[in-house]
């Protein structure tokens, strides 16, 4: 049976046939597949690696946990499963949970969150970068004479 590693801590740029000698170099059997940003194409610092069995498994964390490589320290796990992880990514998508009860929404980390109130003295936080430059425009204006 194959188990998959989590493989963290990579740095930003790196030879892959590099990594690839590395886990060559514990033994045969290692498939390695670095996880890359969507936008960029570089790597997000992290990948996972699936090995033919458990022994081999564990003997890749032992020799590589911790090593040097690329200046980074190697995190080397094994990978937990999706539907072993609460939050996965079916509860996310706002389908039923594994257990069958509804699912929690994961919050954004860098969604803006906007009042529908408006304060009546100040600008709305939508529009204060316009509203600011609008104002320096108007300061930079000379009065005709």
């Amino acid at each position: 049976m194959s188990v998959r590693l989590y493989v963290g801590n990579l740095p930003s740029a790196f030879d892959a046939q590099e990594l690839e000698a590395l886990f060559t170099a514990v033994g045969e059997g290692v498939r390695f597949k670095a996880v890359n940003d969507r936008d960029t194409g570089a790597c997000r610092g992290f990948g996972f690696a699936n090995v033919d069995d458990q022994k081999m498994a564990e003997t890749v964390i032992e020799q590589l946990n911790g090593k040097d490589f690329g200046g980074n320290t190697l995190r080397i796990e094994i990978s937990e499963r999706r539907d072993a992880r609460s939050g996965g990514p079916s509860e996310r998508r706002g389908s039923t949970g594994a257990s069958g009860g509804p699912a929690v929404a994961r919050k954004a980390v860098n969604k803006v969150v906007h009042s529908d109130s408006v304060d009546s003295e100040a600008p709305d936080p939508r529009w204060a970068g316009e509203l600011s430059k609008l104002k320096n425009l108007l300061a930079n204006q000379k009065a005709p004479v």
